[in-house]
């Protein structure tokens, strides 16, 4: 039997660690990436498959597409890449420090890693892309804007790649995961927050979209009846709630 193979960007924590154990419960062998080699080989030694860990800061665009492809040149051979690397944080003022963070991983280093990663199913043939995008990137935010606008960024990027694996009619897949409030570390300081799923249940319903192959998922699925009111939504009562 054919042993299939999957890296994670962002595999640390939240999502994408929790989905690095469902993928290895269900026999993957992995490639584990993010900036913090202990979180990487302390998740390395919980898993029932194979593991590979490597350091990879994508904000080091360069340097970060030359580790991906280090790291499936190790594990011979992939069939899915899951990018899961985000961040975010309020920022009401506007500091630019802050904007620029946020940019930087969630446009300059996601551009990177899905680019490669593309181009690496391209040349092999077949192959399937996440990326982990936003409720949020439907509309602004005057807490967040960099955050929202990247999430947005992320979406049309994916359908980019979509459409362009039409167009070779190449046996790639691209889809997009669209969380809604999710119990991370990332959302720790938010709140706001309603129908917060844990990352158990969330990364769940993640992985059967995988496996369904979808385009768009949202996650938790009831989170569909908000990404269609926050789209009718007027002006004028979007304004008033965010």
């Amino acid at each position: 039997m054919t042993i299939q193979k999957a890296i994670i960007i962002g595999a640390s924590s939240g999502i994408g660690r929790e989905l690095a154990k469902i993928l290895s419960r269900n026999g993957y062998e992995l490639g584990l990436a993010a900036r913090r080699l202990p979180e990487l080989a302390s998740l390395q030694k919980e898993l029932e498959t194979k593991a590979v860990v490597k350091s990879i800061d994508v904000t080091q665009t360069d340097e970060a597409i030359r580790r991906l492809e280090e790291l499936i040149g190790e594990l011979g051979d992939v069939d899915l890449i899951v990018i899961s690397s985000g961040y975010g944080i309020y920022n009401r003022k506007l500091h630019w420090e802050r904007e620029k963070s946020t940019i930087e991983v969630n446009v300059l280093g996601f551009t990177a890693i899905a680019g490669a990663a593309y181009k690496y199913f391209h040349e092999r043939g077949r192959g399937h892309l996440v990326g982990i995008s936003s409720i949020a990137g439907i509309r602004g935010s005057s807490d967040m804007p960099s955050y929202n606008a990247s999430k947005a960024y992320i979406t049309n990027y994916l359908e980019g790649l979509r459409l362009k694996a039409m167009k070779t009619k190449k046996s790639i897949v691209v889809s997009d995961i669209q969380p809604g409030f999710v119990d991370t570390p990332m959302t720790k300081a938010n709140t706001g927050m309603f129908w917060v799923a844990s990352v158990e249940d969330a990364t769940d319903q993640i992985y059967r979209a995988i496996l369904r192959k979808k385009k768009i998922a949202y996650v938790t699925n009831r989170w569909r009846l908000v990404a269609w009111a926050l789209r009718l939504m007027p002006d004028w009562l979007y304004a008033r709630i965010m």
